[in-house]
């Protein structure tokens, strides 16, 4: 992610907002978070700064936070530095990944003194130090081993990580950049990242995106000459008009710059924000429910698809034991020709060659004989074993129906489970497939049900739509929301959400009927299709069989529009 030099560089002037501002409360929510509470006159903030890696940021956020009943040693001294003190500003030197923020506080002894916190954001090294206004260590997050050439320790002075002797495209002359870059030589956007202090990777392909239209290339080829416009554009936007992207890959953030991202294509979708904070705020936020989705539904993943392929491997058997059985009329005639022919067959004989007269041409047949049984038994035998193969047959053909509806049910599951979007639906899933008997959990003491949450929307002539995310809700909108004259939306034959528009049996437009069905469309499997079928009929038509699953349904008298999933 690109949270350089650069957009550090972006952020000053949003902190400078604070200046002035005291420190009213300080938290450590974990071990490489802090929280600061700054207050003024119409102005009061929370600021977050996080050394995670991964995760690494600084900026004001609304987000809440779990503070730990016993602050941490760190904390405790933060507060005794920084409480009450007045923060006077935010300092970056050049554009390297550290930030100081600066106040201006009270020690014990009464005096005016003016400690630091100086964040680090330096890939795996990310850190936060306490200094004295002397620049000597209070403490840090993180600790350096006692043999570092860096020693971040208390009582030791200060310094900066080792200049890598990078320009700063704030200062260098562009024409000075290029030579340089030429110089380097190369694959072009590497050459650039060698070049030029405080860039990430993502930064350094746009602008030669931006230069050349692509993102690979040798240098020498493509011409460094063509770099700056947009070196230009570049340094723009550091120093006054920073554009904050994100990208969004189906629904889940991907990226951030400071600057508009073009290199994808229509790979990602974007989102623009005039703060780098809010930018931040919502990044990362998105980025941890969406990782928080993803460690709720592993273990319903895992179960579900584990009955998913029980149920196929328990299915196929019974098909394999269904296509035996479809010889058993040679059973019952083999049966008849014995009792025909029991006079010339002898006690103790292994088999029988006797005249088959079921077959037009009277043609021989050769008959297995148990040698331990008479003629008579052996007849038995054949007629019992046709008997229990026509059982059979029809008890695994209603076993294989069976196990079809699981399938189908467990492969809906996964679906929803595919369009959860926040810990509420994955709770309902959950609680469907402990219903179902999936998932056994301790029953609590019994409470009344409240009723499924559910998607509303309302469509310009003022229609409620309701869309379900999960089994549960799909029949809670269809056989108690709905009113039999309500018109009812699904996929057709396409596993997703029930949707139904309350018309009350008034004649909806085709606007709100091809919304209705656009969203039927947008919550299903085929979201990322086009010209998706969509089945529409009144909710009377539409019947939930005895004992079918939750969300299993059957309906008739239906009609079928193709719609584009609807896009916010």
């Amino acid at each position: 992610m690109a949270f350089d030099g650069a957009f550090i560089h972006t952020l000053l002037t949003e902190l400078g907002s604070a200046e002035g501002a005291h420190v009213e409360k300080i938290y450590q929510p974990s071990k490489d978070e802090l929280v600061l509470y700054l207050k003024k006159k119409d102005f009061s903030e929370k600021l977050h700064i996080s050394a995670r890696n991964g995760a690494a940021r600084i900026g004001f956020t609304d987000a809440k936070f779990e503070n730990p009943y016993e602050p941490p040693m760190f904390c405790m001294l933060a507060r005794k530095i920084f409480s009450s003190a007045r923060f006077t500003g935010a300092k970056q030197k050049g554009l390297e990944r550290v930030i100081e923020l600066e106040f201006q506080a009270v020690n014990e002894m009464g005096d005016i003194v003016s400690p630091k916190i100086i964040c680090e954001f330096i890939g795996g090294s990310n850190n936060i130090i306490l200094t004295d206004e002397n620049g000597r260590i209070s403490d840090a997050m993180v600790r350096s081993d006692i043999t570092a050439a860096r020693m971040i320790m208390p009582g030791c002075k200060y310094s900066y990580p080792e200049d890598r002797g990078k320009l700063n495209i704030l200062s260098a002359d562009i024409p000075d950049v290029i030579s340089a870059i030429e110089k380097v030589g190369g694959e072009a956007s590497a050459a650039l990242l060698n070049t030029l202090d405080g860039l990430s990777p993502l930064v350094c392909r746009e602008t030669v995106f931006s230069a050349f239209g692509t993102v690979e290339g040798d240098l020498g080829m493509l011409g460094a000459e063509h770099l700056r416009a947009p070196l230009e554009a570049l340094r723009e936007a550091v120093q006054n008009a920073p554009r904050y992207t994100v990208l969004y890959e189906n629904g889940v953030p991907k990226d951030f710059s400071f600057i508009d991202i073009n290199q994808y294509s229509n790979t990602y979708t974007k989102k623009y924000f005039s703060s780098g904070s809010a930018m931040l705020c919502e990044f990362f936020s998105e980025r941890d429910k969406a990782a928080r989705l993803r460690r709720r539904t592993a273990d319903i993943n895992k179960t579900v698809n584990n009955y998913l392929s029980r149920a196929k491997r328990r299915m196929n058997l019974r098909i394999r034991d269904l296509e035996a059985t479809k010889d058993r009329e040679k059973l019952r005639i083999y049966g008849e020709l014995i009792k025909a022919n029991i006079h010339l067959i002898k006690p103790g004989d292994a088999s029988c060659k006797v005249q088959n007269f079921y077959d037009e041409n009277l043609s021989s047949v050769k008959i297995k004989l148990d040698p331990a049984l008479s003629p008579a038994a052996n007849a038995a035998k054949y007629f019992k074993e046709y008997k229990k193969s026509c059982s059979a047959s029809a008890s695994l053909g209603a076993l294989i129906d069976s196990d079809k509806a699981e399938i189908d049910y467990l492969d809906s599951v996964l679906e929803s489970i595919e369009r959860a979007t926040d810990t509420d639906d994955i709770g309902g899933i959950r609680e469907e497939l402990v219903s179902s008997g999936y998932i056994k959990e301790k029953r609590a003491a019994k409470r009344a049900a409240a009723a499924p949450r559910t998607e509303r929307y309302t469509s310009d002539e003022g229609y409620a739509i309701y869309v379900g995310h999960n089994n549960i809700q799909n029949d809670y909108i269809t056989t108690r929301l709905a009113d039999k004259n309500d018109t009812w939306f699904h996929t057709k034959n396409i596993h997703g959400s029930h949707v139904v528009v309350k018309n009350g049996g008034k004649q909806i437009s085709g606007q709100t009927l091809l919304f209705a069905a656009k969203l039927a469309a947008k919550n299903s499997r085929a979201k990322n299709s086009s010209n998706v079928p969509v089945d529409y009929t009144p909710v009377k038509y539409v019947k939930k069989p005895a004992g079918a699953k939750a969300g299993m349904v059957i309906y008739t008298t239906n009609k079928t529009v193709f719609v584009t999933p609807w896009e916010e």
